[in-house]
């Protein structure tokens, strides 16, 4: 009820500063109501990109599944990449990441049993994951070692956005610890991919 007229009375105010002061030279109201303007264009940008930014931490349940779809998702590219791939370097990654990620299945799993009411992963695969593994399981060769050493980036990306947040922000402790003890091996795993991409 307020707002309506927090913003009328900001408008005329506004407005107000455009207007020509006698004493003033007739470029300087200009200036000012330029500058304002820019300011209020450049605190709206600010606005959007903070609001584009921020994305709630996911509860314990929901950190558990995406978690578990993420490790799914990186041990069936993996195996793909065994009978796929055809840099050796590819393979080798592809044979780490399949034992990486079944560890780091297994610590989520132990870490969401502590919990205080139990969480059972789920690592149902997302469509968006199924279309993934579909389109590089029609691949071979150099083809192959291309689009999943790319997709490899992506996935370890927001595996570790979904680790740091949840071990800064997470709502159970000891999945929050779990996040902080993979974030590094994700970084580590990030790293290599990209050095492996070029």
């Amino acid at each position: 009820m307020h707002k309506p007229l927090v913003a009328a009375l900001l408008i005329v105010g506004l407005a107000g500063c455009n207007k020509n002061n006698a004493n003033e030279p007739a470029g300087a109201a200009n200036e000012t109501g330029s500058a304002l303007s820019d300011f209020g264009n450049s605190a709206a940008n600010a606005a959007g990109a903070a609001a584009d930014i921020v994305t709630p931490t996911p509860n314990g349940q929901e950190f558990a599944d995406k978690a578990a779809k993420s490790d799914a998702f990186e041990i069936a590219a993996g195996k793909l990449a065994a009978t796929n791939g055809a840099s050796p370097k590819v393979k080798a990654f592809a044979a780490e990441m399949i034992k990486a990620h079944t560890a780091s299945t297994d610590k989520i799993k132990a870490a969401a049993h502590k919990a205080t009411a139990a969480i059972t992963p789920d690592p149902t695969l997302t469509e968006d994951q199924k279309e993934k593994l579909d389109k590089l399981g029609k691949l071979t060769g150099a083809e192959f070692d291309r689009e999943y050493l790319s997709g490899q980036v992506e996935a370890h990306e927001d595996a570790l956005s979904l680790m740091r947040d949840y071990a800064k922000h997470g709502d159970v402790p000891s999945l929050k610890a779990a996040a902080g003890e993979i974030a590094p091996i994700v970084q580590k795993h990030l790293d290599e991919v990209k050095a492996l991409k070029g």
